[in-house]
């Protein structure tokens, strides 16, 4: 049997934040995700910056301000300032130990280990949770 589903994958996530300058600073400095058009945002070229996830996925950090332009679907626009449960990013072990040093390194708090949690490659070995300065929360994790 050939399976005929197309290949779909996760674009973007769009995280509601109060400064989408100082979100993405966060994002590069303690995740260690790639910034992509905080220079345009800041010059008012481009509506929110976003940071790169991997080649495939990036997260969008729309300002608040944007919430009244959140007409695509009816009752849009009341999704702002409510964050997600939580997205997981899935790291190396390597990168993972890194990102929970660089983490504890700015005082920001994280959760304590969980081990063998469910996700999109099955169980995963480690996993703990942390939040951005918007409150988004934040799980990292590896599988092996």
């Amino acid at each position: 049997m050939t399976n005929t589903t197309p290949r779909l994958v996760l674009d973007h996530v769009v995280l509601w934040v109060r400064d989408p300058v100082a979100a993405a600073g966060f994002y590069e400095e303690t995740v260690g995700l790639e910034p992509l058009r905080v220079d345009e945002f800041a010059a008012g070229k481009a509506p929110f910056p976003s940071v790169r996830i991997n080649e495939e996925s990036i997260l969008d950090l729309a300002p608040l301000s944007l919430m009244d332009g959140m007409r695509m679907l009816p009752g849009a626009a009341e999704s702002a300032g409510h964050p997600v449960n939580h997205v997981c990013l899935a790291l190396s072990g390597d990168g993972f130990e890194a990102l929970r040093t660089r983490l504890e390194d700015r005082a920001v708090p994280v959760s304590d280990l969980s081990y063998d949690s469910f996700g999109a490659r099955g169980p995963a070995r480690r996993s703990f949770y942390f939040r951005d300065p918007d409150g988004n929360v934040i799980e990292a994790r590896h599988y092996a």
